[in-house]
């Protein structure tokens, strides 16, 4: 198995890293009680989805 000849320097290997960050999901609104949640899941709020009710969620 062919190996390196020169260890890659520290610039380069930040460039190849550059794209490695995190990215924070997308929330969408709720169209029944308009609270963030994600895209294409049950409101965990209220428990509808697509303008049902799917889960019976418990009031506090």
């Amino acid at each position: 198995m062919p190996n390196p000849k020169r260890r890659h320097s520290k610039a380069r290997t930040s460039k190849r890293r550059a794209h490695d960050f995190l990215t924070a999901h997308s929330l969408a609104e709720c169209p029944n009680c308009h609270e963030k949640k994600m895209p294409h899941r049950v409101c965990p709020k209220c428990g509808y989805y697509k303008g049902r009710e799917v889960v019976e969620v418990e009031s506090k």
